[in-house]
Formats: structure tokens, sequence, C-alpha cells
């Protein structure tokens, strides 16, 4: 029986929302509460891009106008975030499931165990992309790294891949 699931939702909509309908449908089943997260992480391709020094000399200088266009760039990012998180919520409420919601920064293997384990879930809902090979081994697999680390049960619910070109006759 599960009381307390936190589903981690990402920026992908599509993968997201099949993640987080499965992890509603599971607490009204278990009359479970949601904790429902999502991780920003600056050095993914979805989020505004990490500020790079260029060398003058022999100091490092940022150029105050890239610095700014991240930063408003990164609070927009922000807001867009929470508003996600809170129609979450919202369609929990209103499925009649209770629902918390928590935006953080950094690493999210590591964000979506630390939050398991500080809000003693009995299970973690996420998604998982389906990489494999060499993209898996450069950009990561958040879904490996909590199947592996997390002090509680998880669900990984597989986004969806792309059907295979066939070629040729039946």
């Amino acid at each position: 029986m599960f009381y307390r699931i936190l589903v981690a939702v990402d920026h992908d909509p599509e993968v997201a929302q099949e993640v987080f309908s499965e992890a509603l449908l599971l607490a009204r089943i278990h009359q479970a509460s949601l904790h429902i997260l999502q991780v920003l992480y600056p050095l993914k391709s979805a989020y505004p891009d990490p500020l790079y020094l260029t060398l003058e000399g022999s100091l490092s200088t940022i150029n105050t106008e890239a610095f700014g266009t991240y930063v408003s760039q990164w609070r927009e990012m922000e807001q867009e975030s929470l508003a996600k998180l809170q129609g979450y919520q919202g369609e929990a409420q209103a499925a009649g499931v209770t629902a918390v919601t928590s935006q953080r920064v950094g690493e999210p293997g590591r964000e979506i165990c630390a939050l398991a384990q500080e809000w003693s879930a009995d299970l973690i809902v996420l998604g998982r992309r389906g990489m494999k090979g060499l993209e898996e081994l450069l950009l990561g697999s958040v879904s490996n790294f909590v199947m592996h680390r997390a002090s509680c049960a998880v669900l990984i619910v597989q986004g969806k891949v792309a059907e295979p070109i066939s070629v040729g006759s039946p």
C-alpha cells in the first residue's frame, strides 16, 4: 500500500503528463497523497544556456548583457514551471487527491532521491525517455540513477518512443 507518492515531472509536456496521470491514478487507488516535483537543471538543453566565461588577458569576465538575458530567461522558466506545477496540483485536487508541489534546482536524480527521503515517500513515479548507448552514457539517465539509489519503491513510466520505420512490404 502506498500512502505518499512522489511524482517527478520534467520539462517535456507529453512525458510529464503521462507520468503525472499514472501517479494520480495510483494515488486515487491507494488513497495516497502526492508530492509533485519539478527539478530545474541548468545544464540540460531545454533550459537557458549557462553563462560562458570569456578570457581577456588573464582575467575571466562576464558580459553583463548576457548575464541579464540569462537571469531573465531563468526567471521566466521558473515561473512557467511553477504554473505547470500549480496546474497539476489543481488537477489532483479536482480528483480528490491531496497534493503539494516543489520546485528545486540541481541534478534531477539526486534531488528526487533527496526529496523522497525527506518527505518519507513510499513510491517515486518518474519518466524515462528511452535513451540508449552513447546518448545515455553522455547525458546520464535520471531514471537509472533513481532506481538504484532511492530509499523506496520506484515506478518508471516509459515515454512514447517513435515507431520504427519498416522498409519493404509486409
